[in-house]
């Protein structure tokens, strides 16, 4: 007998199997149609020894001290903050726009204060921003939103900005001084060893045990257990009752190429040229010293496993159907981007994880038995000392 089946061996699963194995001593069982753990962060070594993320590039970032330092049980960091270009023009700018990306993109030598009165310039006046075309022309004008995001985002996602919902572009920030971040939380690092390592050590735990290339539903009449948390797609466990949620894929292209360094930055954005939209240099994001260096190029797809929920209002009204009966299934837990039908970043599942990990254990103690209430024939004396069980 498992207290939990947890369906999925990516963050969200793992955290919370390492959280009911060790806090509360539970039995869990895990199970992942993949072959790996580790979810869509997994990495491993190819053939030549270089360390590259099979999913495309994974980059840990988070404002949230609490998610960080639980991480940093089971991994040692390395700094690193993360850096793009952007093909555009036939030049190499940095991405988000900034002060830099607009002097050189123009020939200008504007300051901050001038760049803002550029933006300004350049920027429509939008009633009401629903869109992600809405999102960027009124922030920076549609000369902008045509270098930089009008096609990228037809190749993320098959659908014009003006089709999207205003969140995609959102993410996306402008700025008018020189930092070329693409991130600015607080805490930005990568697992030092990788993350399939740290996903070994959050799962290394007696009470856990792990099945891998199973598919729950060919188990989960022969397993007892008490509970369910299921992490995969939330129409698929209803079997697509109300139809299937939209989601955009991606096939990544891996290449391996004789020479230290091919890149000039970690990552190259292409939004108007060749059929992918981004190449990765992996040896840039984990330090490794290698005489080799290992590239991925991502090519985004209308099938394949579901990666992004497509931010559309018919989509959430369709998720919305799906949650209420979410809701309605008791003893099953719906944790995760896919099972919520909403793009999360890394940190963000983990936060998720733990915060369904206290609601199932204040659960647990609402049910637990209460102590009876000391009646009013019982002495002072007696409130105050501790009894002792064996004298009773």
């Amino acid at each position: 007998m498992f207290d939990y089946l947890i369906v999925g061996a990516g963050f969200a699963g793992s955290v919370l199997a390492e959280r009911l194995a060790t806090r509360s001593n539970k039995k869990v069982l895990i199970v992942d149609k993949r072959c790996h753990i580790a979810g869509n962060a997994y990495d491993h070594y190819n053939e030549e020894g270089i360390l590259v993320h099979k999913y495309g590039p994974h980059i840990f970032h988070t404002n949230s001290k609490e998610v960080f330092e639980y991480l940093s049980n089971f991994t040692e960091w390395r700094p690193y903050e993360h850096r793009v270009l952007a093909s555009v023009d036939g030049q190499l700018v940095p991405m988000p726009i900034n002060l830099d990306t607009i002097n050189k993109l123009y020939g200008l030598s504007l300051n901050s204060f001038e760049v803002e009165q550029f933006f300004e310039s350049q920027a429509e006046e939008v009633p009401v921003i629903r869109t992600s075309e809405d999102v960027v022309v009124s922030k920076v004008g549609r000369q902008l939103y045509e270098k930089f995001f009008k096609n990228y985002t037809r190749k993320q996602w098959g659908l014009d900005p003006s089709e999207l919902d205003k969140s995609v572009t959102s993410r996306v920030p402008t700025r008018t001084n020189r930092d070329d971040r693409y991130f600015t939380d607080t805490y930005q690092a990568m697992p030092l060893h990788g993350y399939t390592r740290m996903f070994e050590r959050l799962l290394d735990h007696p009470n856990i045990k792990v099945m891998l290339n199973t598919d729950y539903h060919d188990i989960i009449d022969f397993i007892p257990f008490k509970e369910m948390i299921f992490t995969g797609p939330v129409d698929e466990y209803f079997d697509f009752k109300y139809g299937k949620l939209p989601y955009r894929s991606l096939e990544f292209k891996h290449e391996t190429l004789n020479v230290e360094q091919h890149l000039a930055a970690p990552v190259v954005n292409y939004p108007n040229d060749n059929l992918y939209t981004r190449i990765t240099e992996f040896k840039a994001l984990t330090g490794q010293k290698h005489p080799k260096t290992a590239l991925v190029y991502e090519y985004p797809k209308a099938e394949g496993d579901p990666y992004y929920p497509v931010p559309r209002l018919e989509n959430a009204e369709l998720y919305n159907k799906y949650k209420k009966l979410a809701d309605e299934t008791p003893n099953v837990h719906f944790v995760g981007r896919l099972a919520t039908y909403k793009y999360y970043n890394m940190d963000q599942v983990v936060a998720q994880a733990l915060t369904l990990y206290k609601k199932l254990t204040e659960k647990e103690e609402s049910f637990k038995p209460k102590k009876p209430a000391i009646t009013g024939s019982t002495s002072i004396m007696e409130k105050l000392v501790p009894r002792d069980p064996a004298k009773e």
